[in-house]
């Protein structure tokens, strides 16, 4: 059976010093009055009270409890840390102290949790708005150095140069994110006043953050585009050329074109080659070849000497050579392009993985997280989002690069 323990006099001077002596009552601004070390079940308008009797009322306040501390953890504690539970329970009042994770980690034997969970009680509502307050994180440090303290002072050494500390990127959390609000509470008059010593504090500014991978791409990516657009607030516009497109790449393979026999009383005439192989398409049509009427050698007579005065070539009434047969240049078949992504996909794959990385980077800084958190955690979903998100940037930057690149050397 689990051993009951009873306030000790650590508890009883702990919460003195928090609580503060208050010898007359004051109105709370719930309408409720309180005396003495934070009483508040028999205080009235008017009342005074001693300091001894002030502590008598605070240990009577303390029976309910330690009541309720003995009878709702099931693990053995020390006198410090039953202590250390009281003046924590004794704060924050008895249903939450049902309710916390303080209790479940206590429970569950996690001790060392239970004692970081104390912590996260550090805000309370301050002129409509809840804040941490500086006097609750110094009540929590105090009350988890009392529920850390070994019987006995049996403290566990932990050499320096044995052990080296390292810092735990999963406690970041446990960091508030603005200065803890210091306030002061009178403790004379009939009105409980809580002022404000000071201006607010400003926000502080975000720390740079270390070099990472992800930043020295997009770094790159940058300067690479100040290199094709010195200007930078010059808009991306590709202009298209006015001459009309080229034609078909291709050409559809040339037919022969069957005639008839020519008759037999028609003489053998020559005729263009296009007028029988066809037309390659979208080429002008020359005209046909008209031959010369002059008879030539037949077709079994001896071949005439190259200085035949008979066979040479009539001189054009022009004044000029008819020219050679012209056989247009069969055009070389160029190397098939690929499609090409539109300009509106790229940016729409770029603005979402800045979407990706955004939401990532939001995930990781601002999801709170348990102690008990495993493999699966906001910053690992929140890495994989943004790693995600610069894949998508740096593909969409690498293809409109690259379209920009072979518009360059069409030009």
């Amino acid at each position: 059976m689990k051993p009951r323990h009873r306030v000790s006099r650590t508890a009883i001077e702990l919460l003195k010093r928090f609580e503060g002596y208050r010898w007359q009552a004051a109105e709370l601004p719930d309408g409720r009055w309180t005396i003495g070390y934070g009483h508040t079940q028999t205080a009235r308008q008017g009342a005074q009270v001693s300091e001894e009797d002030a502590e008598a009322l605070l240990l009577y306040d303390l029976i309910a409890v330690a009541h309720t501390v003995n009878e709702l953890t099931y693990t053995p504690l020390s006198q410090n840390q039953f202590d250390a539970l009281c003046g924590f329970t004794f704060n924050i009042g008895l249903d939450n102290f049902r309710r916390s994770s303080v209790l479940k980690r206590i429970n569950e034997g996690a001790l060392i949790q239970a004692a970081c969970g104390m912590e996260l009680w550090r805000k309370a509502d301050f002129e409509g708005e809840w804040i941490v307050i500086d006097a609750l994180v110094r009540r929590r440090a105090a009350e988890k150095a009392l529920f850390l303290t070994p019987p006995g002072g049996a403290w566990v050494p932990v050499p320096s140069p044995v052990l080296k500390p390292a810092f735990d990127a999963d406690a970041r959390e446990m960091l508030p994110r603005q200065a803890p609000t210091p306030l002061v509470t009178s403790l004379e008059g009939e009105k409980v006043l809580v002022l404000r010593e000071g201006e607010p504090a400003p926000a502080p500014a975000q720390p740079e953050e270390d070099a990472s991978p992800a930043r020295a791409a997009a770094e790159a990516v940058t300067a690479r585009l100040q290199t094709l657009f010195p200007d930078p607030g010059e808009t991306l516009e590709i202009e298209h050329p006015a001459e009309p497109r080229p034609q078909a790449d291709f050409a559809p393979p040339i037919t022969p074109r069957v005639e008839s026999p020519p008759a037999a009383d028609q003489p053998f005439v020559l005729t263009h080659p296009e007028e029988h192989l066809g037309e390659r398409p979208f080429a002008p049509r020359e005209p046909a070849f008209e031959p010369d009427e002059t008879p030539g050698p037949g077709l079994f007579d001896a071949p005439a000497p190259a200085n035949d005065t008979r066979t040479a070539t009539p001189p054009d009434p022009l004044g000029e050579d008819p020219a050679p047969f012209q056989f247009p240049a069969a055009r070389p078949e160029p190397a098939p392009t690929r499609r090409r992504t539109s300009l509106l996909s790229l940016v729409t794959l770029a603005v979402i993985g800045l979407a990706f990385f955004a939401g990532g980077l939001f995930w990781a800084l601002n999801a709170r997280t348990g102690f008990e958190s495993g493999f699966i955690n906001p910053l690992l979903v929140g890495g994989l989002a943004g790693l995600a998100g610069v894949g998508f940037f740096a593909s969409a930057v690498y293809m409109l690069l690259e379209r920009l690149s072979q518009a360059a050397e069409r030009d």
